[in-house]
């Protein structure tokens, strides 16, 4: 259990309770108050309350001395300001009158205001000698754009932190005054002057330390870049490191720009990205040595268990996942530690550890930063220092504080090593027999390859062929040195978990075929060899279905998922999942192709995990339609609303449209593989109505339909619409309604019975409803349609001819049950309206065996039959059933069928 401070905050101290309490704890605020060096009438005010903007702006007058030629007294100002911001921070946090988040904000906003007082002042300096920059290829005004990184960046300074910098200014030009000077040269001298009204050291202090050594290429790179140059540095040259840095940059100044979107795909890629794991680890390895070579355990942030390593943990799972889930993509690291446990990346639990550490030791760092106002980060060696820390930290020992300490530090260190553990260390030994198939090499020992082989189950001849195509592949040769060595550790593994399962030749092709496929991303070979526990539920799956397997292959990104607790547990509330995507959409704003993306990644995660929890049996085939209808329904329906919110020449605010799903859709049996049918309709009488929504339909069907980056959507049939092909992309809703009154076949009304509306206006999908009760409510002549659907279904023969190893299209399959089931809706739905209701042919079955119009007996073996026959078609997708076996049980469930047929139509189903 941790120790926790037994500090408790007292918001009602008076502003010279709080500097009483305070004195004893910092030398710094000492010295300023025994030599008078800050005024009680400006700063009694201040310790009553958190520091706003408007403090700030009113402590001198800015306009005035940036206006002026003394820039002596705009640095003295500048150093007073920090002084008194300093005092208060140190004082009410002392004192437990404020909290982390207010000390690091305060501190934080007095560097932007600085920094913002600097940069202007500069500009306008070398503006009145040089002229303003201009764009050589905009021809507009320039400014700089000043970048806040590491701690700035995140809103995390401390009173004593250096602020790390990066000067951009937007493109190449000159300056349009007489003394002309490249923008290069112009901002270079900004930049300097900036560093040199913060940074120099006068008898009133200096106002921060500016580092700039983050910007591209460091210490021997220029200070400031335009915003292609920067581009091209990153692509080019940027750097692991550089990538953890960027990503708590933040820009300070409020000048156009381009700089977050050139910036962000170099930190935050498409793909998850594993390599990360790589370097972060890498990192942390270079800063341990380094402490261990400076003698610096006790150093707070840098030892283990440390701040340092909170941050860490927080940046890892940004930089794996930041590029998909853009509300990673934080700037803080207590936010992006509550975010990961939104997304249930980490747990409750450790997050709540990390946060309390977090805040000790930050607390801790800034006692010791208080005690001189100098940048330190270790433990004091002094007897009163040590006892002043243990105090200021609501201890009444320093033995007592470090024993509190030590508790944070293991429990942070603890959690930092079970995320970044080397995978050597993870990995169950290997078979030394499957090592030696992969790595021997040579003629003279293919026998021993041969007996290794045939001994664990193999075809050893064939997979003895395809691992020397592997090894001689021209794929494996081009493969870096490292993604090489995780490509030989991984091969033997591949080969010992395929040979645990019945068929090990299919199971091992399967493996070494999506082994093949993620060898092009590195990050997916990262990501095997740091989850080696992976392999064996991959090979689990690819054992059972070569439909996941090929699927896998199609979206290597699902690797992820199977380390997921969320991937056995059946999951069906859809309204939660629905603001889980709208969340998701709208972390990419206006970006087109990330949403089209999101949209991607959340249907292949949805539908993977659909399809593991069906191979465990955790669903029925009814249910798992179910489940993979409503997912279509959230895609469609978040399509088309971010469809419509871009696009162009509206005439109305809200589209008076809607998505009718026919089919497999629209009958809510949808299978992983199935077409969506639609029909667009609308219901608006504006001149522009028809143009508008056939944009919209246009639109909308390339968002579902066309393959980016994340691969495909669905497969869309709009052939059902009125008139099929040679008909209107939309259908005006009166339009729908003539046509189907007085032009569709009776083949269109059969379709009809099966259609809903999936998304769009309510308003509108309740026309449609209202048009097809009304269609399918119509009273019919029952033997002239009895027998045009007898013809409608014996006109399917020579495309599809009724053989019993199809269980759709044989004579009293599928089909034939769905038939059946159209007739008695188009035949009595105006006497039984219960009819029109959408639930399935299986229900549909019962409600028809209750009214009467069918024997029960009849209905209850169709049922049965159906339900028989959706699970091998189900099976035949994805479990490897090739073909349906004819035996028994097939074929008295086609005898019960073509019985219930010969009752409802008076003839024996034509063979």
């Amino acid at each position: 259990m941790l120790t926790h401070n037994c500090y408790q905050f007292n918001s009602n101290m008076t502003p010279a309770h709080i500097l009483a309490t305070a004195h004893p704890y910092s030398l710094f605020l000492s010295r300023l108050l025994d030599n008078h060096l800050l005024d009680q009438n400006k700063l009694f005010p201040w310790l009553e309350r958190r520091l706003k903007l408007e403090d700030f702006h009113g402590f001198a007058n800015w306009t005035q001395l940036q206006a002026g030629e003394n820039e002596a007294e705009l640095k003295r100002q500048l150093r007073l300001l920090r002084r008194y911001v300093v005092a208060h921070i140190m004082a009410r946090d002392l004192a437990r009158v404020s909290d982390l988040q207010e000390v690091t904000t305060t501190i934080t906003h007095l560097a932007d205001f600085t920094i913002n007082i600097a940069e202007q002042y500069a500009h306008a300096y070398y503006a009145g000698l040089y002229g303003e920059p201009i764009g050589a290829h905009s021809n507009t005004f320039q400014r700089l754009s000043i970048v806040g990184m590491g701690k700035m960046g995140g809103y995390e300074l401390n009173v004593s932190s250096d602020i790390d910098l990066i000067f951009v200014f937007p493109e190449a030009g000159d300056t349009n005054g007489k003394r002309q000077k490249s923008n290069q040269e112009f901002f270079t001298k900004v930049g300097q002057k900036i560093i040199s009204l913060l940074n120099d050291i006068t008898g009133d202090g200096q106002v921060f330390r500016v580092d700039m050594r983050l910007r591209p290429d460091g210490d021997a790179g220029a200070l400031v870049i335009n915003e292609t140059a920067l581009e091209q540095y990153l692509i080019q040259q940027g750097r692991e490191w550089e990538r953890y840095a960027w990503t708590k940059a933040r820009l300070v100044t409020d000048y156009p720009n381009h700089i977050a979107a050139l910036v962000r795909p170099f930190v935050y890629r498409k793909y998850l990205d594993f390599n990360a794991y790589d370097a972060m680890r890498n990192l942390h390895q270079q800063i341990q040595r380094e402490v261990t070579r400076k003698g610096m355990a006790d150093n707070i942030k840098l030892g283990a268990g440390g701040i340092r390593e909170v941050e860490f943990i927080a940046q890892i799972f940004q930089l794996i996942r930041g590029g998909q889930i853009r509300s990673l993509q934080l700037k803080g690291t207590q936010e992006t530690l509550h975010a990961l446990q939104e997304q249930g990346m980490l747990s409750a639990e450790n997050v709540d550890i990390l946060l309390q550490a977090y805040h000790f030791l930050r607390d801790t760092e800034h006692r010791l930063q208080y005690w001189d106002d100098q940048q330190t980060q270790m433990l004091p060696a002094g007897t009163e220092q040590q006892q002043m820390l243990a105090k200021s930290m609501g201890y009444a020992d320093y033995e007592h504080y470090l024993f509190a300490l030590n508790q944070h530090r293991c429990a942070v260190n603890q959690i930092f090593n079970a995320i970044f553990t080397e995978p050597d260390d993870k990995a169950k030994a290997q078979d030394p027999d499957m090592v030696r198939v992969w790595q021997v090499d040579s003629d003279s020992d293919s026998e021993e390859k041969t007996s290794l082989l045939t001994a664990h189950g193999f075809n050893a001849q064939n997979v003895i062929q395809r691992l020397q195509q592997l090894h001689h592949g021209s794929q494996y040769r081009q493969l870096s040195s490292s993604a090489q060595q995780r490509f030989d550790d991984m091969i033997p593994s591949v080969l010992s978990v395929a040979a645990r399962y019945p068929q090990p030749d299919t199971t091992l092709t399967r493996l070494l075929d999506f082994v093949e496929t993620i060898a092009r991303r590195s990050s997916y070979l990262a990501f095997m060899h740091e989850h080696p526990e992976a392999l064996d539920k991959l090979a689990g799956l690819m054992s059972q279905s070569s439909w996941v397997a090929t699927y896998l292959q199609r979206h290597p990104v699902l690797l992820d998922e199977l380390l997921s607790n969320e991937l056995m547990r059946k999951d069906t509330d859809w309204t939660v999942h629905a603001q889980e995507l709208t969340n998701l959409l709208d972390d990419c704003h206006d970006d087109v192709e990330a949403q089209m993306d999101v949209l991607r990644r959340f249907q292949h995660a949805w539908t993977f995990r659909l399809a593991v929890q069906d191979l465990a049996g955790l669903w029925t085939v009814e249910g798992l339609s179910d489940q993979l209808s409503a997912l279509a329904d959230l895609i469609i329906q978040n399509a088309l609303n971010r469809v419509w919110a871009q696009l162009p020449r509206r005439h109305t605010e809200t589209p008076h449209f809607a998505v009718i799903g026919y089919g497999k859709l629209g009958g809510k049996e949808l299978g992983y593989t199935s077409d969506l049918d639609l029909v667009y309709v609308f219901d608006d009488n504006h001149p522009d109505a028809i143009d508008t929504y056939t944009r919209l339909a246009r639109r909308l069907t390339s968002w579902l339909t066309v393959p980016t980056g994340a691969g495909t959507l669905y497969d869309i049939d709009l052939r059902l619409r009125p008139n099929g092909d040679s008909g209107f992309t939309v259908t005006h809703i009166q339009a729908f309604e003539r046509y189907e009154r007085e032009s569709a076949w009776t083949w269109e009304h059969q379709a009809l019975t099966r259609a809903r509306f999936i998304g769009g206006d309510s308003n509108v999908g309740i026309r449609f409803d209202g048009v097809r009760s009304e269609i399918l409510c119509r009273k019919r002549d029952t033997v002239s349609l009895s027998n045009e659907i007898i013809a409608m279904r014996e006109k399917m023969f020579p495309t599809h001819p009724p053989v019993d190893t199809n269980v759709k299209y044989a004579r009293g399959g599928v089909v034939d049950v769905e038939f059946i089931v159209q007739y008695l809706i188009l035949a009595h739905a105006h006497q039984y309206p219960q009819l029109l209701n959408n639930y399935g042919n299986i229900a549909l079955l019962s409600i028809a065996a209750e009214l009467g119009l069918v024997d029960s007996c009849m209905a209850e073996g169709s049922r049965m039959a159906y339900r028989y026959y959706r699970q091998q078609q189900h099976n035949t997708r994805l479990r490897d059933a090739v073909n349906t076996n004819i035996d028994a049980t097939l074929l008295s469930n086609y005898q019960v069928v073509k019985q219930l047929w010969t009752q409802v139509f008076g003839v024996k189903p034509k063979e």
